[in-house]
This record gives C-alpha cells, sequence and structure tokens, in this order.
C-alpha cells in the first residue's frame, strides 16, 4: 500500500493552485472594493451584492483558465453553476457581515466608509478560504492521473466528494487507482 503523501509535498504541490488563487482573489477584491465604494450611495448591502455578482464571472473565468487550467474540465454549465453558488454562500458571509456593521453596530454609509470597508475585508478574508475550499473540492475536479477520474466528472459534486474518500469501496474511481498501482 503506498504511503501517504508528507505533509510538505502536499504543500508543494498546493503552493502555485494557492498563489494563482490569491493572485484573482487581490485583484478580485480591489474591484470589488472600488464597486463597493462607488455604488455605496444606493446601500452598502445592495453594493456588496452588485459587487459580488460582477466579480464572480470574472474570478470564474480567472480561476478555470489560469488557477485550475490543469484540473480535469466538465461542462461549463456545471461548474459556473457550482462557482456562482458557492460565491453566493461567500457573498451571504460577507454581506452578512457588513449588514451586521450596519443593523448591529449602526454603522452609516455616509459617515463609515472606512468602517464598512473594513468589515468587508474581514468578510473577504472568511469567504476566501471557504472558497478556496469548495472550488477545489467540488467545483474543479483534480487533473486525470491515469485516465479513469473522468468518470468522476460525470458525478454530481455530492458523490465526487464521497469519491475522494471512497478508497476503500468497491468500484469507485479512488479504489480502481489503488488497484492499477499495484
Amino acid at each position: 500500500m503506498p504511503s501517504a503523501p508528507s505533509l510538505t509535498e502536499r504543500l508543494r504541490r498546493l503552493a502555485p493552485e494557492a498563489v494563482a488563487f490569491a493572485i484573482i482573489g487581490a485583484g478580485n477584491t480591489l474591484l470589488y472594493l472600488a464597486i463597493t465604494w462607488v455604488a455605496l450611495p444606493i446601500g452598502a448591502v445592495k453594493a456588496s451584492i452588485i459587487a459580488t455578482v460582477v466579480t464572480t464571472t470574472l474570478a470564474y473565468l480567472a480561476n478555470r483558465y489560469w488557477t485550475y487550467r490543469n484540473h480535469t474540465r466538465t461542462a461549463l454549465r456545471r461548474e459556473y453553476a457550482l462557482f456562482f453558488g458557492f460565491n453566493l454562500v461567500g457573498m451571504a458571509i460577507q454581506s452578512g457581515l457588513v449588514a451586521v456593521g450596519k443593523y448591529g453596530f449602526g454603522l452609516t454609509e455616509e459617515n463609515d466608509k472606512i468602517a464598512f470597508l473594513a468589515v468587508t475585508l474581514i468578510g473577504i478574508g472568511i469567504a476566501t478560504v471557504f472558497r478556496f475550499w469548495a472550488y477545489r473540492t467540488f467545483v474543479f475536479l483534480k487533473p486525470p492521473v491515469d485516465g479513469h477520474e473522468g468518470a468522476i466528472t460525470e458525478m454530481d459534486a455530492t458523490a465526487g466528494f464521497a469519491e475522494l474518500s471512497a478508497i476503500d469501496v468497491p468500484g469507485s474511481a479512488a479504489e480502481l487507482d489503488v488497484r492499477l498501482k499495484r
């Protein structure tokens, strides 16, 4: 039975993906903050939602064609729907923190722009960790190693997640990989 890769080895493989994700995230964060700043007069929560919708599409394209370019490609509709769905959760995290700032702490758009941006950055940080995990787990599937992983792309996200840990399940792609390596 093959030994588990060391933590250093796993981090070394994850690093390029994390760096590309971070660069895209930083650019989108600047764009997000600019859109939020400009749209703040219509309301902080509405501005947050508008900024999220615009930057989500740009983030999807950048991640699909740069960060995860070597991962198995599945249907564009499937990927974008999952990507957008996980971004909605991220938006709920971010906008939820903005709403707590506005309604919980009484921040106002006129007097507390910097405080709103600070709360937004905290929300972005929390949502970014969630998104990175969700994208690499459900949206952009791992690249094929021996050609058998293509079967995973036909599955829905839940089945794909279960497949990743199904080494001992007869007939799973993970179990097939173990058998082929023997």
